[in-house]
């Protein structure tokens, strides 16, 4: 897609560029031209591809991933050959015409009706183009032929794309068009719009027949809005150096991306207009404050970002403006601000969505670890990626390069070409007022003492390896960040995972182990567990954590953590709810709803905002807070709980003592017949060992399992009562007091079992004495992974949870099928069905070829562990880092459950959170876990 200047596309008129597309314009709009691949798939013959695209995606050659020279593999090196037949009319002849290619993987030589049209370029991500006035037939058909080589003659440039951390792909992957101009043209326009109205603007042109400049702004929808008084002009060598001031202007930024159409004419001495063009700005100011930090129109700013691939999986790097936007849409309801183009520039209609929308950039040239570019190619590219980007409002920043593959001579390169003169950044490295270092640990990061006047930038932190860092840690992370005055945020590694699909392995999906499996997001956009996490940790609105008890008072302190709007320009909606019951239709129930008042806050600034509390609020479920942004957009929805588990539950359960119990001890089993069910029991530990109903077994059985819990068993004793039968274990208690022998029932851990004459069977688990552990606190149970297809639950979700994760979800009904995703590896399936979940009230457990069962969790603050997931291979995650050690058992009830790591970092080195420490009750106040099971 060519650039917004560049965009009026068939406007036949003589002072106006017009653009004729001999490509498509993305992945879902291809032209067919001819094609042949010298080797691999659908080699050695003379067929169709589609332009733009990726030839592996289309069937052809072979599949590369970048690490394939250090890892051994062999890398493919196949070439293309295209040809495209093109016809041009006859009045072109007094035409400027130059050919553009927006992206050519990797080598490229290009040939007009048999003629190079110019050098060989060098370089996939970079647009260029040649002038072929001379090289046409007018009137006629025109052949285009185009080499294109995987594999670059450069060795630098090969360092520097071919042997990155990403996939590799060959092809002419960005589209391809004619450029026509009238004879006198503008050749380029680069532009400097400050946040005062002041205007600056370089404007190349080599025709003699210029004798002027006007301008004027317009609205992007055409409506002119104001001439600009030009003050100065200075032309030399070439170029127009303009400077004129716009008045009563609204400037760009993030939150309020307020942009304008710049229409700049080139005259003649009679003042008629040679050429014109069009310019999309945005009015704003960058400073880089040394020993302070990054200021956009004088404020300063938080980075909430994450690094992005032009990437699809069924295309490659051929993209489309609708996945532009839709990527840009969901950054953006992230509650991001920032995006960094990781490694190298994108599409323009990227950069586009990032400008309207409202996004910061980080526009980056490729290079990857060493050795760097060499100094006469690089010079080239950076020349390319300057020229073509300029005028984006929401770059803010050049990143010369990757991690130590950074070409030093080629620093001063970008002022060259960058009339806003913005600054350089070394991503992974401490240069000139940043410290970008990448990935550091928790508890060093803010820290760095012989850098400490530097301002904070990793440009790559909290890397997200399958299931691990984005959101678990982020909390911790953000608090710091937050806090730290010379911290200006950060980057999270990646956005989607780059699992690319297989057209060599029946269109499997393929992120080459755990080299591409990073994303917040699916391949195709599917939202994990992070994605609502980090929507929560950078809402811009930010509610202090409050606990709604008896002697709540609607009150609730909020901050602003807008850089540019003030909180009364949001809108809040407050809902007192109540939830269904397990057999019911999953319908929220809204008992009160009212809009809140937010109080006039200035960003950065504090304050409280108040909850109307309507009569009998106490008899809601939850308390739900919905935050919307000035264009009505959800921030995020926040969810207070106002009854505990027992008081919802206590509503739901009928302890009826209608029907008949019948109990046996035989062969060291207790059997208990109760409402159609029969439980059997080991009468040595008191453990169930099976369930049937209606005659047919329900697996779930061999529980409760205590953890890590080796205290031997005082008595199992059978209580035969009117209305239930109790069977309760005593364990040998620790406690040698006089008073032991007496209290001992009290003193000891204890397992008690109820059941009822209708057949609901009631658990209480008491434990002492345990303060500080490492392992799991809880109970655990047995229910084979096979016979379970989904769970219904009451809770928080619709994700499961990590100990530094816990932020993201919401209280409410949830309903998920089973699924056995590997997040980020291989299904794809979300949420994932296994794992942790927060806040249990209830679940129904849907039984395979069982009628499964009902647990109602009548203690507050516990979490159900859901099967146990399957984790990467040992070979992907050698350190365990992300494969998180689950307990035995199936289905378990726990007080504690694991923080999980990231690619480079254990859970411990990331924050409080991550700590795997953990305080308990005491004798005084022991663990307490109560459920409800209904067969």
């Amino acid at each position: 897609m060519q650039q917004f200047a560049e965009a009026q596309s068939a406007v036949n008129m003589n002072n106006q560029t017009e653009i004729q597309y001999l490509s498509g314009t993305g992945k879902d709009n291809m032209v067919a031209w001819d094609f042949y691949c010298s080797y691999g798939m659908n080699s050695k013959k003379w067929t169709k591809i589609g332009v733009p695209s990726c030839w592996e995606l289309q069937g052809f050659g072979n599949y590369n991933y970048g690490h394939d020279k250090r890892s051994g593999k062999k890398i493919h090196d196949e070439y293309g050959l295209y040809k495209h037949a093109f016809s041009v009319p006859d009045d072109w002849s007094s035409k400027n015409i130059n050919i553009v290619f927006e992206g050519v993987m990797t080598d490229a030589e290009v040939k007009v009706n048999g003629k190079l049209a110019g050098e060989i370029h060098q370089g996939s991500f970079y647009e260029f183009k040649y002038a072929i006035s001379k090289l046409l037939k007018y009137g006629q058909e025109n052949v285009l032929e185009v080499k294109v080589n995987k594999v670059s003659a450069n060795e630098s440039i090969n360092f520097a794309e071919r042997n990155a951390d990403f996939w590799i792909f060959g092809g002419i992957f960005r589209p391809v068009y004619l450029q026509v101009s009238p004879k006198d043209f503008i050749e380029r326009v680069a532009v400097d719009a400050k946040a005062n109205g002041a205007i600056k603007a370089d404007i190349f042109s080599t025709s003699r027949k210029a004798a002027g400049i006007n301008m004027f702004l317009s609205g992007e929808q055409g409506n002119k809005i104001q001439e600009i008084k030009i003050d100065t002009i200075v032309k030399a060598n070439g170029k127009w150096r303009v400077s004129g001031q716009a008045n009563n202007i609204k400037t760009w930024n993030a939150e309020k991306p307020n942009l304008y159409v710049l229409n700049i004419e080139l005259l003649n001495k009679k003042n008629e207009i040679l050429h014109s063009k069009k310019v999309r700005i945005g009015f704003r100011t960058i400073e880089v404050v040394e020993g302070d930090g990054v200021y956009v129109n004088g404020k300063r700013i938080k980075f909430k970002g994450v690094n992005r691939h032009s990437f699809y999986p069924s295309s490659g790097r051929t993209t489309s403006k609708a996945l532009s936007m839709q990527h840009v849409k969901m950054m953006k309801d992230m509650n991001m601000n920032a995006v960094r183009m990781s490694h190298y520039p994108p599409d323009v209609h990227f950069l586009e969505a990032c400008d309207s929308l409202g996004l910061f950039v980080l526009d980056e040239v490729c290079t990857w670890h060493s050795p760097h570019l060499d100094t006469e190619v690089g010079e080239k590219i950076v020349k390319e990626t300057v020229i073509r980007d300029v005028n984006h409002p929401s770059i803010l920043f050049w990143d010369n390069g990757n991690e130590t593959g950074w070409n030093t001579e080629l620093d001063d390169d970008y002022a060259i070409w960058d009339i806003q003169k913005r600054e350089v950044l070394h991503p992974w490295n401490i240069f000139n007022k940043t410290n970008t270092m990448h990935y550091p640990s928790y508890h060093i990061f803010a820290y760095d003492s012989y850098a400490k006047d530097k301002i904070y930038f990793p440009t790559e932190f909290l890397h997200g390896l399958y299931d691990g860092g984005h959101g678990a840690g982020l909390d911790d992370y953000w608090k710091q960040m937050w806090n730290m005055p010379l911290s200006a945020g950060g980057f999270l590694w990646d956005f989607a995972d780059e699992a690319v699909v297989r057209t060599d392995k029946n269109g499997t999906l393929d992120t080459d182990g755990n080299h591409a499996a990073d994303g917040i997001v699916g391949p195709y956009g599917e939202k994990e567990a992070s994605y609502m996490t980090i929507k929560e940790v950078w809402s811009p609105i930010y509610i202090e954590e409050r606990y709604i008890k008896p002697s709540f008072n609607g009150v609730f302190r909020v901050e602003n953590r807008y850089h540019f709007t003030n909180l009364n320009e949001c809108k809040m909606i407050a809902k007192w709810v109540t939830f269904d019951s397990p057999n019911g239709d999953d319908s929220l129930n809204v008992f009160s709803e009212s809009n809140i008042n937010l109080p006039d806050l200035i960003p950065s600034a504090k304050g409280v905002f108040m909850v109307d509390m309507p009569s009998g609020w106490q008899s809601a479920d939850a308390l739900y807070l919905t935050a919307m942004d000035r264009d009505g957009k959800e921030i995020f929805t926040w969810s207070y709980p106002v009854k505990t588990p027992k008081q919802v539950n206590d509503a739901l359960m009928d302890c009826s003592d209608n029907g008949a119990i019948k109990t046996q001890i035989k062969d060291g089993v207790i059997v208990v017949e109760s409402g159609g069910i029969n439980y059997s029991f080991s009468e040595k530990t008191s453990l169930l060992i099976a369930v049937k109903k209606d005659g047919n077994i329900i697996p779930f059985n061999h529980g409760p399992i205590i953890f890590n819990h080796k205290d031997k068993i005082e008595s199992v004793n059978v209580r035969t009562l009117d209305d239930k039968v109790e069977i309760i274990t005593v364990f040998e208690s620790t406690d040698k007091s006089p008073n032991w022998a007496v209290h001992k029932e009290y003193s000891s851990d204890k397992i008690k079992w109820t059941i009822y004459p209708n057949g609901l069977l009631n658990l209480e688990v008491e434990i002492k004495g345990k303060k500080i552990v490492n392992g799991y606190k809880g109970i655990t149970f047995s229910f084979p992974e096979s016979e379970v297809s989904g769970m219904k639950w009451l809770g928080d979700g619709p994700y499961r949870v990590w100990r530094n994760r816990m932020k993201g979800t919401q209280l409410k009904v949830w309903e998920n099928d089973y699924n056995n995703t590997v997040t980020g590896e291989s299904g794809f399936v979300y949420p994932e069905f296994k794992g942790f979940f927060s806040s249990l009230y209830w679940a129904k457990v849907k039984g395979k070829n069982n009628n499964g069962f009902t647990v109602y969790c009548n203690s507050s603050n516990t979490f159900l562990r859901m099967l146990t997931p399957q984790n990467p291979t040992p070979k992907t995650d050698p350190k365990a880092r992300v494969s998180p050690k689950f307990p035995i058992g199936d289905i378990s009830f726990v007080k504690n459950i694991p923080a999980i790591g990231t690619k480079f970092q254990e859970s411990d080195k990331m924050g409080p959170q991550g700590n795997s420490e953990n305080y308990f009750g005491n004798d005084d106040n022991p663990i307490k876990i109560n459920l409800t099971f209904e067969f």
